[in-house]
């Protein structure tokens, strides 16, 4: 069972430093694991740290830590640029990347696709077949880019192990791209119920085709102890945002302190969970990593 926390790098323009202290913070407290998510414009405008320098700062000031995109946007990159990038991380880290990977929503508007060129409706075209090539960049092999004009055929020079492909969302496609490209499935803010039900799904499509069934790292919201936001605010707040009846909201999050929030952690870990991943709604960030991994102890 690992746990894993969202660096609070959203909602602020960042400081010098303060990645630095998140991820030491985090593996002093013998978490698992430092995550960040990927944007490139965020809403309106909301201040996003970029998710390759913050892991890559976490990286090399860690030695144990893990780092994680939660998720890389595949189709907003070129997939040769990506895996440049996830080689180097990959090696100056000495191979603790977890590669989220996801095809970018509605959320945040069309900003992100306008600023790189990339038309929205080709997002999920593109996703595959960045999956279908990472493997064979990352690792240094001759790949050929069918997706591409011309068709190219390119070696990248180092090569690394590829990492854990962790592929977000918690729709029918994302458990397909799951089945056919990745080592685990990441859905965030979904019930134990929902994660137990789609874990036999991905255990049969496994079975099918003759792989391993994937893992399974969820993400899920925290407010815990004082200061932070109340349960019955959070879980208003949840079924508000993602459309859904307050008895599930209220399965989701992690809150209290101690034996409580431990025993609300084993409810998603008894589904299914290998990972939790947690992003806090309050409260300060060094303190809920501790009461986090005090929860965690408890288990």
């Amino acid at each position: 069972m690992r746990v894993g926390v969202f660096l609070p790098t959203v909602g602020r323009g960042g400081s010098p430093g303060d990645v630095v202290a998140y991820a030491r913070h985090a593996e002093e407290h013998g978490l698992d694991a430092v995550w960040a998510g990927d944007q490139i414009v965020v809403g309106s405008g909301t201040p996003m740290l970029d998710a390759m320098i913050v892991l890559t700062t976490a990286a090399a000031v860690t030695e144990r830590l893990r780092v994680g995109f939660g998720v890389l946007i595949l189709p907003l990159r070129p997939v040769a640029a990506v895996a440049k990038q996830i080689t180097a991380l990959q090696q100056l880290s000495g191979n603790r990347v977890l590669l989220g990977v996801g095809s970018g929503g509605t959320p945040h508007g069309v900003s992100s696709w306008q600023a790189v060129g990339v038309p929205q409706g080709e997002r999920g075209r593109l996703t595959d077949a960045a999956l279908a090539v990472l493997p064979g960049l990352v690792t240094g092999k001759p790949t050929k880019l069918a997706h591409l004009p011309g068709t190219p055929t390119i070696t990248l020079a180092p090569g690394s192990p590829m990492p854990p492909v962790i592929v977000g969302g918690a729709g029918r496609v994302a458990i397909r791209r799951t089945l056919e490209f990745g080592d685990a499935w990441f859905p965030s803010m979904v019930t134990p119920t929902s994660v137990a039900a789609v874990r036999q799904i991905l255990y049969d499509g496994a079975e099918q085709r003759g792989r391993p069934a994937p893992g399974i790292t969820t993400g899920v919201v925290a407010s815990l102890g004082d200061g932070a936001p109340s349960r019955q605010a959070l879980v208003s707040s949840l079924a508000n945002g993602f459309k859904m009846p307050l008895e599930q909201a209220e399965s989701i999050p992690i809150t209290g302190v101690g034996a409580e929030a431990a025993d609300r952690m084993a409810s998603h870990f008894a589904a299914g969970a290998e990972e939790l991943v947690v992003s806090f709604a309050g409260g300060d960030w060094f303190r809920q990593v501790e009461l986090l991994a005090e929860a965690r102890q408890a288990l």
